[in-house]
């Protein structure tokens, strides 16, 4: 029988188990240089929440930790509501793996909307359309990049299209799944992360590097979402500073209709190494702290 779910619907495939958690299983087809794409990390972490029979209205705000690398194969998430209020949800959940140890952690806001006053104070960045722009030739990066259709306009490092160094770190591309899906808060989240470090952009390397924290914050509703299609959309990143080891890097995603869906501000870890093998690091301390 043939397999007819969009591959990033394998990917972020759960199952329910009889002790209540979820199981799932990494894809080939979004493998990064270590382990699985981050952005699909993300969405199966958002998706434990969004298949949950308790879960309420709609997601607001996700923060995923990469505390260690997940390795190919199976894995366990667990999700647990701390506290529901009238309007709001808030979530805890956790991806392990083999004999329990702890590769992501992830907190979530989620939040029944209601109509109010809204004004978006950002300026939506006219572009060139997506489809007037050749679409950036992936062959030679992680295998996570074929999986979209992206289209450079600016500062988008992936091998083979950036030709000189950059004097600043801002990345403008165009972005959609591919094959084409409908977007929605799983596919948005997945393509939050879709900015590669912001060292890449500024230093012209490939240096080992990992992010520990990525936020996001949804501008937008399922009913909007809903209204998007399988369109692309425009990403907008950003850095303010280097050094020490880490940087930053906040992001947009605005729909072609100029309505801004999500800002990500993230916090990337930085690790140059001489050696020509990668290395775990263990210097990376996370807690859990609770009132």
């Amino acid at each position: 029988m043939t397999n007819t779910l969009h591959p990033l619907d394998l990917a972020i495939n759960l199952e329910l188990n009889n002790e209540g958690l979820w199981l799932g299983h990494t894809q080939p087809a979004y493998g990064n240089m270590v382990g699985p794409f981050g952005g699909v990390t993300s969405a199966v972490m958002l998706n434990a929440v969004l298949k949950h029979q308790n879960r309420l209205g709609d997601p607001v705000s996700l923060t995923v930790n990469f505390a260690g690398p997940i390795e190919d194969g199976p894995f366990t998430i667990q999700a647990q509501a701390l506290r529901t209020n009238r309007s709001t949800q808030h979530w805890f959940m956790t991806l392990f793996q083999h004999d329990g140890q702890i590769a992501t952690t992830a907190s979530a806001v989620f939040a029944i909307r209601r109509e109010t006053w809204h004004s978006t104070e950002l300026d939506f960045p006219v572009r060139q359309p997506a489809l007037e722009l050749a679409r950036a030739d992936t062959s030679k990066a992680p295998e996570w990049t074929r999986r979209y259709d992206m289209r450079t306009i600016k500062g988008l490092m992936i091998d083979g299209q950036q030709l000189s160094q950059e004097p600043d770190a801002i990345t403008e591309f165009w972005i959609q799944d591919d094959p084409p899906r409908p977007l929605d808060f799983l596919s948005l989240t997945a393509i939050c992360d879709s900015f590669v470090p912001r060292i890449f952009v500024r230093k012209m390397g490939r240096f080992p590097a990992g992010t520990i924290s990525l936020t996001t914050h949804f501008h937008v509703d399922t009913a909007s979402l809903n209204s998007q299609g399988a369109n692309h959309v425009l990403g907008f990143a950003r850095a303010s500073t280097f050094g020490l080891g880490y940087h930053d890097q906040s992001a947009e995603i605005w729909s072609a209709q100029q309505q801004l869906l999500m800002v990500t501000p993230n916090f990337s870890r930085l690790i140059m190494v001489t050696q020509t093998k990668f290395r775990r690091v263990r210097n990376s301390q996370y807690m859990i702290c609770t009132l």
